[in-house]
């Protein structure tokens, strides 16, 4: 009898066993399984640039800190949208999770690709980090977007008012005519007009093609004290080019503008158009703190000829918000677990103390105001002067 008690007692411990190898290990490699992260941004056409440092910043994050967090290997899978057709990012969109079946989908390089992206986000209930489109309505779009990167209302603001303090009484606005550049032109006029001062014209360029030198040359023929201009990321060059060129800055007239124009990864291309410049932005490559000259450092190393911009941080930082997102969840890749995971995070970026707002899932941070001065061989812009904990505006 003790016999037949312990051979049942050892078939139960058996059977225990049995089930716990059954369901553990199918629950582990549940948890185990990759996290995958669509990352759609523009690899070819006007934009690459955008995409080029993007991709650079999300390899070198994860050099940094592992290929995977939380017991998940994290899989980026990469595609290029070519910046320019809002249906073939919403097409990728639903392809990465239809078909692929990724998590998270992440970059965005302008405005209309991430709105086109962010019904599909809502529909698979999927986290979108917007590592870059940059117009104030973007989070609106879709309940599971978290912005990393910027507003171009929430580097203007702090444009504007410093254009009132140092005595710019008119100004003409010239803006790319999209979301983000209809954005900076209402909120410059705004904070202009509010100082006192008067707005002469404001001028629109398209974004497909654009030739600057009608423009240009209403802005010669109005004399205003300053040129604001907002362009996208890549076309900086050329208008600055444009601007000396025509005689403008000889004029006496004062380009000031967002950092956009003054991009990093442009300005040794740009070269002495860029002296004396003044513009606001939330990151400069030349921003003195150790956790930034430790960043350009290993951006550099790792990509030769490269000097990292703000979509480069806008990128880094949406891979730190991941990972600690997905530390709190304990590899959770659930999608609303994630959502409140990013929700009020805060933490030190190479650009400054950054936080997530937790109402509006946009980004708030320390707008610098800069000067373009040469410095060891190039340009860079100079921070001189900031506004701390910028939330966007709206407009």
């Amino acid at each position: 009898m003790p016999g037949h008690i312990n051979h049942q007692r050892r078939q139960l411990l058996l059977g225990a066993a049995a089930l716990s190898a059954g369901v553990l290990p199918a629950v582990a490699n549940a948890a185990g399984e990759p996290l995958k992260v669509g990352l759609i941004v523009p690899m070819s056409g006007p934009f690459a640039s955008t995409g080029r440092q993007i991709e650079a910043a999300v390899k070198l994050y994860m050099r940094q800190n592992g290929a995977g967090v939380a017991g998940r290997q994290v899989e980026i899978l990469l595609k290029d949208d070519g910046g320019l057709s809002p249906d073939v990012t919403k097409r990728l969109a639903q392809e990465l999770v239809s078909r692929e079946k990724v998590q998270v989908l992440a970059g965005f390089g302008l405005t209309p690709l991430a709105f086109a992206a962010a019904p599909v986000a809502t529909q698979a209930k999927v986290p979108m980090i917007v590592m870059a489109a940059a117009a104030s309505a973007v989070p609106q779009r879709s309940p599971y977007i978290v912005r990393t990167g910027f507003t171009l209302a929430q580097v203007t603001a702090p444009m504007a008012q410093w254009a009132v303090k140092n005595k710019i009484k008119n100004a003409v606005t010239l803006v790319s005519d999209y979301g983000p550049g209809l954005d900076a032109e209402k909120v410059f006029v705004k904070g202009l007009l509010e100082g006192g001062g008067k707005v002469l014209d404001s001028l629109r360029a398209p974004l497909r093609n654009p030739d600057y030198a009608p423009f240009l040359a209403r802005v010669r023929d109005l004399k205003p004290d300053a040129l604001f201009v907002f362009v996208p990321s890549g076309e900086g060059a050329a208008v600055l080019k444009q601007f000396t060129e025509r005689g403008l800055a000889a004029s006496g007239i004062r380009l000031i503008c967002t950092g956009d124009v003054l991009d990093d990864d442009l300005m040794a291309s740009i070269g002495p158009a860029a002296a004396g410049v003044v513009s606001s932005h939330h990151y400069s490559a030349a921003h003195p703190s150790a956790e930034n000259k430790a960043y350009v450092e290993a951006f550099g190393k790792a990509n030769p000829g490269m000097r990292p911009n703000f979509h480069s941080v806008g990128a880094y930082d949406g891979m730190h918000l991941l990972y600690q997102a997905l530390k709190q969840t304990n590899g959770d890749s659930d999608g609303d677990k994630l959502l409140a995971a990013m929700k009020g995070m805060a933490w030190t970026s190479v650009r400054g103390p950054v936080s997530i707002d937790a109402a509006s899932r946009d980004i708030v941070q320390t707008v610098y105001i800069r000067k373009a001065e040469a410095s060891a061989g190039s340009f860079y812009n100079i921070e001189f002067d900031q506004a701390d904990k910028v939330r966007d505006p709206g407009v």
